[in-house]
Parts: structure tokens; C-alpha cells; sequence
């Protein structure tokens, strides 16, 4: 049962994505009654002090595509927009992978500063504080 595991590591991130200008919410097709009952009753959902989303009409999963009929549930999603609703990052996996509050932050971080620094990227493995690279053509062979 990964859920738990993922919005206990969620809430422990949430003070340095919301230094960073990013906020977190989570979605599941449960309804606001199942979420009411998980937060009083887990101690790791207990904490959560982020949106808990319900979504048992699957408005939110139909239009991301991350309803799995097979199951009746969403799929693990990730999406990460930027202050203008421009997606920057999409990730849907298999539901017996939990997923890393740790490395969605770096998305966010290397989202916020391709975006504040227009024209460059930051290349694979990128932490937060390492070189960037420009986005030319000029690069080419010399990485």
C-alpha cells in the first residue's frame, strides 16, 4: 500500500516546495469522506497539511489520462506546471512504485531556473547549485 508512504514523504517536503514557490496537492478517486477517514485515523496522513483531492467522478483522472479501468483507480501521476499552466514535467507509472518527494523537488527547482534563466537547461542529474548548459546549437560536440 504505497499511498501513505507517498503523502507522509510529500509532507515532509512541503516546507522546501513551498519555499520555492511550488504547492503540493494529491488526487485520488476516493471521496472526501475516505480522505477525512485516512487523515483522523493515519498517523502519517494525520500530518498532511496539503490539498488531499477527491475526485470519485474522475473529472481530474479522465482529462490526465491516468484512470486505469482495469482497477477501477488512478495511476501514480506526477505533473509539474509552471505559473503559466505550462506543463514541464509528466510521470505516470505503475502503482506498486512509490514515488521520491526528494526528486520531485529537483524537478520543481530545475523547472523554476530553466525558466528564470531563458535558454539554458539542465542536464541529466542535475542538483540544484551544479552547471547549467546553454540550449544552442554551439553545443553540439562539446559535451
Amino acid at each position: 500500500f504505497v499511498c501513505p508512504t507517498e503523502l507522509q514523504e510529500a509532507q515532509k517536503w512541503y516546507g522546501k516546495f513551498k519555499e520555492v514557490g511550488a504547492e503540493v496537492m494529491s488526487v485520488s478517486t476516493d471521496t472526501k469522506f475516505v480522505h477525512k477517514a485516512w487523515h483522523d485515523e493515519s498517523d502519517a496522513i494525520g500530518t498532511v497539511e496539503y490539498p488531499m483531492l477527491a475526485d470519485p467522478k474522475r473529472e481530474l483522472t479522465d482529462f490526465f489520462g491516468t484512470y486505469n479501468p482495469g482497477n477501477g483507480l488512478s495511476r501514480r501521476a506526477t505533473f509539474i506546471f509552471d505559473p503559466d499552466g505550462v506543463l514541464k514535467h509528466m510521470e505516470i507509472h505503475d502503482n506498486t512504485i512509490g514515488r521520491s518527494a526528494k526528486e520531485l523537488y529537483r524537478r520543481v527547482v530545475a523547472a523554476n531556473y530553466v525558466r528564470e534563466h531563458p535558454g539554458m537547461v539542465c542536464p541529466a542529474s542535475w542538483e540544484p547549485g551544479d552547471d547549467v548548459i546553454e540550449d544552442s546549437i554551439k553545443m553540439v560536440g562539446k559535451i
